[in-house]
């Protein structure tokens, strides 16, 4: 805590952070942490359904689910915040098993839910890898909260993951439970100036959707040549090289911010 500023490892490092609100807060304040300057670029937001059919006629026959299966802390409060909404007793997911993400099974504690499956590798593939260790995993159910993708093009994480579980031979509900839109790159004019002018040392994405909100914000590879680019992930990272980015930093430990905020750390005292 009483480091100086300029011994920790990002001192005077510009980090631009494209993840939500929500998401961007807690990795912002890793890379402070790590000295770092972090600056704000959402370039997708969550919010709340406009439509809220095809999720209440999940909640109303939850008790049929044998899992419910998140794959993001977004999923999570959005599907709780819905519960509250129709004022439906958490009582009725006594019969459901839940999985979680790395720290999101923090998040579904607070809630009063112990999450049944925490995969060792910290993604929708570790949950299929430990689903698939369960005896009888075959035809049982499990809802699977996703979200509403808006203005962009949806990544393939979330139908890969659908695919594994068919393959499981798990009888599959995937059920949209929240928007993720692009935001207007007009908002950014001072941050996207900074980025094509050299002035950002680093593009910190942590997830693959941001980084297709951030190409539509950019008009060439031209304008943020000069800044290196950072992947929460292996995963993030080899679709951001599929949208055709050429990705420096990829965080090994990709349970939490802390781990990423750790990897650009240590590109910084190379």
């Amino acid at each position: 805590m009483l480091t100086p500023t300029v011994q920790l490892p990002l001192h005077g490092k510009r980090i631009i952070v494209t993840a939500p609100r929500n998401y961007a807060v807690r990795l912002s304040e890793q890379l402070i942490n790590q000295g770092g300057l972090p600056i704000l670029m959402p370039t997708i937001e969550t919010c709340l359904l406009e439509n809220f059919a095809e999720l209440d006629a999940a909640l109303e026959q939850i008790d049929t689910f044998d899992w419910i299966a998140f794959t993001s802390r977004n999923g999570i409060e959005a599907f709780f915040q819905r519960l509250e909404d129709l004022e439906l007793n958490l009582s009725a997911l006594t019969n459901c098993m839940f999985c979680a993400i790395g720290t999101d099974a923090e998040r579904l504690a607070a809630f009063g839910i112990k999450a049944d499956l925490i995969p060792t590798q910290p993604s929708p593939t570790g949950i299929i890898t430990e689903l698939a260790k369960i005896p009888n995993i075959a035809q049982q159910t499990v809802l699977v909260p996703v979200p509403e993708v808006v203005g962009v093009s949806e990544p393939d994480v979330i139908p890969n993951f659908i695919a594994g579980l068919e393959k499981l031979r798990m009888k599959v509900t995937c059920v949209p439970t929240y928007r993720t839109r692009c935001l207007d790159k007009n908002i950014y004019e001072v941050e996207l100036n900074l980025i094509r002018q050299g002035k950002i040392d680093v593009i910190a994405f942590s997830s693959t959707v941001e980084v297709a909100g951030f190409l539509q914000m950019v008009d060439s590879k031209s304008d943020y040549e000069q800044c290196l680019l950072a992947c929460f992930g292996p995963y993030t990272a080899a679709n951001a090289k599929k949208l055709g980015l050429n990705v420096s930093i990829v965080a090994q430990d990709y349970s939490s911010f802390a781990g990423f905020a750790q990897a650009i750390a240590l590109w910084a005292l190379k």
